[in-house]
């Protein structure tokens, strides 16, 4: 029987796509790869003290750059609107240092001898030949289409904030943090406003004297209501930056029988889904302006709720983050991550969940359970005394949609 040419390039392309699958299952450090190069990612953006925000949006760009070298050479995946082109025997494992090398230059050039270090031992690994440049040039192709697609997505928004204030009556002069964070390109949303959560309870509601006494009572820095293990949560919960969140993606990627597209598709949707969660609900924030526990308690008096009374001397456990109370953005991002983290799993058993936090002196706390993970997320801002019960409430929602556009995107 005579074949086609186009039938044996397509029985060949998918002869080598069975070959990365049963060489990522086997080899358990193949997926490896991805993890590596995700705690070099977070080291560098930890080492030049980049806040949560411009955290988040850096390692969304070296996951996105990974997954598209990774996804162009096995094909595995649909393919996206960056259709980056690849040798289907080009290494994987020199793509994965390339992209991640190139991005990561392009982000913080001031940790340029740690990242080149990583991307030497890494290609140092590999055997010399066509298959190893070959990966070199996707990794390059990847990282330099997805920097494009990105040109001007913070640097082209100055911090512009205004204080509120009358002329010549001092305020605070410490500026807001992330206050132009809804002008940047989102990856999944169509809107920075599409998801945004209704507004906050009016002041004089049954739910918003409800919610003002819970963190008056649990959240006060020096609470006799707030018991040991709340308080544990409160610290270990303090911590913002992306390493909290990764150890819980950690926990999903070191499953056995996980192949490198898989990991890669996985590390990409949850990363972009969380930096599309930030560029979200910072949006809402500057929305709504709505006031902290601090400012709330320290004026009761002109809320017109009789519910609720003045404390002049009130503090939180933690101190208050620099921007706006609604939503909260922990829980926006805890829900996001959980709901990917179920979509990804879907049938298979939820693995042990396990983190470490900067804040609570490393140590470790695991959940059997994504819903109590993302609920123990919510509850530790009321305990630091830095978020309502509703705003919680509000962010868990948002994350949920957040993460079903993510959903949509990569798993469908």
């Amino acid at each position: 029987m005579k074949m086609s040419k186009k039938w044996c390039e397509n029985v060949a392309k998918y002869l080598v796509i069975i070959w990365y699958f049963a060489l990522g299952i086997s080899q358990g450090a193949f997926a490896d790869v991805i993890t590596q190069w995700n705690q070099t990612s977070l080291t560098v953006v930890t080492n030049v003290k980049m806040s949560p925000g411009h955290a988040n949006r850096a390692i969304a760009l070296v996951h996105t750059a990974i997954y598209e070298a990774c996804n162009a050479i096995t094909q595995r995946y649909v393919e996206s609107e960056f259709a980056i082109k690849a040798h289907p025997q080009a290494s994987i494992e020199a793509a994965v240092a390339s992209a991640s090398r190139q991005m990561l230059l392009a982000i913080v050039p001031q940790q340029a001898d740690v990242i080149n270090q990583a991307y030497q031992e890494a290609l140092g690994k590999l055997s010399n030949g066509a298959a190893k440049q070959d990966g070199i040039l996707v990794g390059q192709s990847a990282a330099k289409s997805v920097l494009q697609n990105r040109e001007g997505d913070v640097d082209a928004y100055p911090d512009t904030y205004r204080p509120i204030t009358s002329a010549g009556i001092y305020v605070p002069t410490t500026l807001p943090a992330a206050s132009f964070w809804s002008k940047r390109i989102p990856w999944l949303l169509t809107s920075v406003s599409q998801f945004r959560a209704a507004p906050p309870p009016q002041l004089e509601s049954v739910d918003w004297a409800r919610d003002f006494n819970e963190v008056k009572r649990l959240g006060r820095v020096d609470s006799q209501s707030r018991t040991a293990e709340q308080t544990k949560v409160a610290k270990f919960w303090q911590a913002t930056l992306p390493p909290i969140y990764h150890g819980i993606i950690d926990s999903v990627v070191s499953m056995p029988n996980r192949d490198i597209t898989q990991n890669a598709r996985f590390f990409a949707a949850s990363t972009r889904a969380i930096d599309d969660a930030l560029i979200a609900v910072f949006e809402a924030k500057y929305y709504y302006h709505f006031w902290r526990p601090i400012t709330a308690i320290r004026n009761a008096d002109i809320d017109n709720n009789p519910d609720t009374s003045l404390d002049p001397s009130w503090q939180p456990y933690i101190p208050t983050p620099m921007h706006p109370e609604y939503p909260c953005a922990h829980c926006v991002v805890a829900s996001t991550l959980g709901n990917v983290i179920k979509a990804e799993l879907g049938n298979i058993p939820t693995p042990i969940l396990s983190t470490q936090s900067s804040t609570a002196n490393n140590e470790q706390r695991s959940w059997d359970n994504i819903d109590e993970f993302m609920q123990e997320v919510s509850s530790a801002r009321i305990y630091d005394g830095v978020h309502y019960r509703f705003s919680t409430e509000a962010g868990v929602k948002m994350g949920e949609e957040i993460a079903r556009l993510a959903v949509r995107t990569y798993y469908q």
